[in-house]
């Protein structure tokens, strides 16, 4: 049987200072990582504030970073970016000020790209199917509704 590993305070703080060094993290990231390491409650407590004052965790940041990344890597819209966010328990203040960050331009660019690719790489005769496989993609990805639906009459008559 494998014994846990122990950390002391010191050698977690350390830990955690490069765990957040290398990758923009959340709140929550760091708080589970630490209870992986099975340090207690006081004990993470003590790193994360450890880890605010000395600017290795950000949330504000991370909510910029993470959104910068997911709208301009994997093509998600405020829906989809918002909503994963939330999950990682980012304050609708940090949320607001990262999605401000993408220029309304920009935004439509990305999504009239996206659809436009999508909706030629769909092999389906029946342009009903068609269309709803579009409107499925892009919701998915977290389009709002009023673009999704409109851009789908617009490329699939």
């Amino acid at each position: 049987m494998q014994s846990k590993k122990t950390y002391t305070l010191q050698e977690a703080t350390r830990k955690l200072e490069h765990y957040c060094a290398y990758q923009e993290r959340c709140h929550q990231e760091v708080r589970q990582k630490l209870e992986g390491m099975h340090m207690i409650p006081e004990a993470i407590d003590v790193i994360i504030v450890h880890l605010l004052k000395h600017n290795f965790l950000n949330e504000e940041r991370f909510a910029k970073t993470f959104v910068s990344g997911k709208f301009k890597i994997k093509a998600w819209g405020r829906r989809r970016l918002t909503f994963e966010l939330k999950k990682k328990d980012i304050s609708k203040v940090n949320i607001n000020q990262a999605l401000k960050a993408i220029e309304n331009g920009e935004y439509i660019e990305v999504f009239n790209d996206l659809a436009e690719k999508k909706a030629n790489s769909i092999k389906e005769s029946d342009k009903f199917k068609k269309r709803k496989k579009l409107i499925d993609y892009l919701l998915y990805r977290g389009w709002e509704s009023y673009l999704v639906y409109e851009k789908a009459n617009e490329l699939i008559k």
